[in-house]
């Protein structure tokens, strides 16, 4: 049974934002008093909560599907949709999130940060919103956009100042459960730690964590065994310690080999940008399972290489708890010390957050087609309007038009070099496919039509009683004017004929 989870992914799904409302106030002896439709609630955000007391992402193994609730819609008499619950997930502190595409979004190592992985859609504008002195009486609202849907991956990389690392079995649960108070699984078999253990030290004044890594063995930076699955939690220690067996019953196996090992190990597993290299990081020796006799001596004969090396060796037992005062105590210096060191380091460069329009909104891409080039225009206001456009509704496609006019796509159109009936795609993929008439981009507002209805879209309009009385005045005039020319005419011919007889 599973019961530690270090890697997960989270197919997330925020909240839609709901629809804006078409309504028109109803008084007694104002029957039209004017627009008074709401606007749609928000989606709710997905948010992600680093929190110290979860430990795992075991809850997220098994129920991986998340999503967060959709806004209401706008209703009649102003009243506004509510917004949709948003969803909050906690995960421990130190985990690291990434996109599909395994780029890091953020890494959650500070108890109680917040991060909205999954933004809700905006809820549409109701035609009261909409009103303006030139539209007075708006006959379509906004419609609400999509929330974010998408796969993110979550992974735990624990935090502590202090790393065991070794071999299987030798004593790494054992030495972490006689300094601090974690009860790990102990038992004399390899690969007994399955998942990495945490536990609290105080050496004196210095108060610090340790992490039992789960056993290491010979390539282990290369996925063999569970060490490429754990190495990772190494990465945010400040030390690390060593723990030898000088007991192990292994042929071929002693205290020396062991460290060139997991040395050779640990220098193959690359870190992230901008940490220091784990063998570069202080590291301890720590000489385990003294009590027996022969472990002793073993001790006495490797001491002096690995003190050569540059090592502070620490001769230790779990079961009479020798040296471990002098081991916790080492590494409270060591911790001390770089939280020192840390505190008096410059301070992070700052984030510089960038106004909304501060850069371009939008883009035109050229694509070569079939039948001719095709314009993709990408960019988060033109796709967000198209998504908030009723396409039903003639007047809500006027007011897309007016809003791309204004944003400057028709100038960069013509810049591009597209003509009359080019298409035109908006947004990535199949997006919303239309052919651009130049035309539209007209001002609406100041056109008169009925409410819900654009006349720029009417392509086969309906004549007025007043066009119709004036073509029919203009046929009369025709038909009196051909009646006046045959009638000249026909004096003019009588004319000549009498001018004959007079002169016979």
């Amino acid at each position: 049974m599973v019961t530690f989870v270090d890697r997960v992914t989270l197919h997330l799904s925020a909240g839609k934002g709901g629809n804006g409302c078409v309504s028109v106030r109803r008084e007694k002896f104002k029957p039209l008093a004017g627009p008074d439709g709401g606007n749609g609630g928000h989606g709710g955000d997905i948010v992600l909560v680093a929190d110290p007391q979860v430990t795992t992402l075991l809850s997220y193994h098994h129920s991986p599907h998340r999503s967060a609730g959709n806004g209401g819609f706008g209703m009649g008499d102003n009243r506004s949709g509510a917004a949709g619950e948003h969803l909050e997930l906690a995960v421990p502190v130190g985990t690291v999130v990434k996109d599909e595409t395994g780029e890091t979004l953020v890494d959650l190592v500070t108890p109680g940060v917040r991060y909205v992985v999954a933004p809700g859609g905006q809820g549409g504008l109701g035609n009261a919103a909409l009103a303006n002195p030139k539209r007075k009486a708006p006959g379509f609202a906004l419609l609400g956009t999509p929330g974010w849907q998408g796969d993110i991956q979550l992974e735990l990389k624990t935090v502590a100042d202090v790393a065991l690392v070794g071999f299987p079995s030798a004593g790494k649960s054992s030495l972490i459960a006689a300094i601090s108070a974690a009860r790990p699984k102990i038992a004399d078999y390899p690969f007994t730690t399955l998942h990495p253990n945490l536990g609290v030290v105080q050496a004196g004044d210095a108060r610090f964590t340790v992490a039992d890594v789960p056993g290491l063995i010979e390539g282990a930076s290369d996925g063999k065994g569970l060490g490429l699955e754990f190495l990772r939690h190494v990465e945010r220690c400040t030390a690390l310690v060593h723990v030898l067996d000088c007991a192990t019953l292994e042929p071929g196996r002693d205290p020396i080999s062991d460290l060139d090992v997991i040395l050779a190990e640990l220098a193959a597993y690359p870190v992230p940008e901008g940490q220091v290299p784990l063998l570069e990081r202080p590291q301890l020796v720590a000489l385990n399972k003294l009590d027996v006799p022969e472990a002793k001596d073993l001790a006495d004969l490797v001491r002096p290489e690995l003190e050569k090396r540059g090592f502070r060796v620490f001769d230790i037992s779990t079961v009479s708890r020798d040296g471990l005062r002098q081991l916790t105590f080492a590494l409270g210096e060591i911790v001390e010390s770089h939280r020192v060191a840390a505190a008096s380091a410059p301070a992070p460069e700052r984030i510089i957050i960038r106004p909304q329009g501060a850069e371009k909104d939008f883009e035109i891409r050229v694509e070569g087609g079939t039948y001719g080039n095709i314009y993709r225009i990408l960019g988060t206001k033109p796709v967000r309007w198209v998504q908030q456009t009723d396409f039903q509704n003639e007047e809500a496609v006027g007011f897309l038009a007016d809003r791309l006019e204004k944003l400057g796509i028709e100038d960069e159109l013509f810049r591009v070099g597209a003509d009359a009936g080019s298409t035109v795609v908006i947004g990535p993929g199949a997006g919303i496919v239309f052919d651009w008439h130049p035309s539209l981009s007209s001002a609406a507002e100041l056109m008169t039509a009925p409410r819900g209805t654009d006349p720029r879209l009417d392509l086969n309009p309906r004549r007025t009683t007043s066009q119709r009385r004036e073509r029919y005045h203009e046929r009369m005039d025709a038909k009196t004017e051909a009646r006046a020319e045959l009638e000249s005419e026909r004096l003019a011919a009588r004319g000549d004929g009498w001018e004959d007889e007079d002169e016979s």
